[in-house]
């Protein structure tokens, strides 16, 4: 579970990533990204293929160098540092787990290979196997595990070492979603009681939005926006980040009205301005986007008494998602609105909420404070 929004505030910076580059032929794979890790904070990088993530992951792990910037641990500069010299370890996707290895011997590896004593390594074995609770079974093979036993063999492994930093390649990657949901918060409470600060990389929103204390968004090698899962949904920076997490009803339009406790936005998708209850920086005539979230949309048989921020449409499509239905509403510009009800209220809802069906012509409406004006 995401820590509190301050949490990461109160710590020390323990990874600095200072004007990192890779350059591919010439082709920017990772520009110029500049970042804090706090000690102690599971931070995910999250974003589409090809966006850079992966690329980043892999010169902290020492598997690529940056054409530009450094990397500091601690305040060390990781550049002279061979990845098998460097006091972090990196858990891959596909787990890479010796198949010809018991699972304890598959843990003590790395320590064997750094010549720990033999009483020690049978003692941080068992002290790893008990924290991801397989101790049953040490003497299994992978093969003879399930997806999400092979995981935490994985962990163990990249735990064993207690390294400074951990490094997760789509940790989830491989299990189903009921396993994969149960996973991240099993993950998210080892690595706590651990302690040990981790650098996760995934396109899987909601396991971002699960585990991750902080999220940074990376869009063609650029880190677009960082902040916790909250900040990051709530007060997107750019209409990329807006459409990237989650759903989102983005209305392209002018800036009309600007006062200095309100403005209003005229959008050709709406056949009224958007009220917004705030000042904002910017001059009239300029063109910007507004997000609402689905879940911010009301939507109703009769017209809602509010003087602005509805429309009327017509009921196109509903997708019933089981904890809530999202409703398609076509307004008369062709513009689709999304409106997102939680299905327990279906269960006390008036009668005509209930009769709200396929066709049906409809109000969308919204507050005039739960609107994000977005400039780029």
């Amino acid at each position: 579970m995401a820590l509190p929004e301050n949490k990461a505030k109160q710590k020390k910076v323990q990874l600095q990533i200072c004007g990192v580059s890779k350059d591919f032929d010439g082709t920017l794979a990772v520009n110029n990204v500049d970042l804090d890790i706090y000690q102690g904070e599971i931070f995910a990088l999250l974003g589409a293929s090809g966006c850079g993530k992966t690329t980043l992951l892999r010169m902290l792990a020492g598997f690529e160098k940056p054409s530009a910037g450094s990397i500091l641990l601690e305040g060390e500069d990781m550049a002279r540092l061979a990845p098998y010299q460097r006091p972090m370890n990196m858990m891959f996707q596909s787990y890479a787990l010796f198949p010809h290895m018991t699972v304890e011997n598959n843990i003590a590896f790395g320590l064997k290979q750094d010549r720990m004593p033999k009483q020690q390594i049978a003692d941080k074995v068992a002290e790893v196997l008990g924290l991801v609770q397989m101790e049953a079974y040490a003497k299994r093979k992978p093969h003879q595990l399930s997806g999400g036993q092979q995981q935490r063999v994985a962990l163990a492994r990249s735990l064993a070492k207690s390294p400074k930093l951990l490094l997760l390649d789509e940790p989830m990657g491989a299990l189903d979603k009921k396993l994969r949901t149960r996973m991240q918060l099993e993950i998210v409470n080892i690595l706590e009681k651990v302690g040990v600060t981790c650098v996760m990389v995934t396109h899987d929103q909601e396991e971002a939005m699960t585990m991750a204390d902080r999220v940074g968004i990376m869009n063609a090698g650029i880190l677009s926006q960082v902040g916790s899962p909250m900040e990051v949904y709530e007060r997107p920076n750019s209409r990329m980040t807006a459409e990237f997490i989650g759903s989102v009803n983005l209305f392209e339009g002018e800036l009309v009205v600007d006062e200095v406790g309100y403005v209003e936005i005229a959008s050709d998708s709406l056949e009224s301005n958007i009220y917004i209850a705030h000042g904002i920086v910017g001059s009239e005539g300029m063109a910007l986007a507004v997000a609402i979230r689905p879940e911010k949309i009301n939507i109703s048989r009769t017209e809602p008494a509010q003087a602005h921020n509805k429309a009327r449409g017509v009921v196109e499509d509903i997708a019933y998602l089981g904890s809530h239905s999202v409703y398609h509403v076509r307004l008369p510009s062709g513009f689709k609105v999304l409106a997102s009800v939680a299905n327990s209220n279906r269960q006390i809802a008036s009668d005509e909420q209930q009769r709200i069906t396929w066709g049906d012509e409809v109000f969308v409406s919204w507050s005039d404070s739960c609107a994000v004006v977005l400039y780029s």
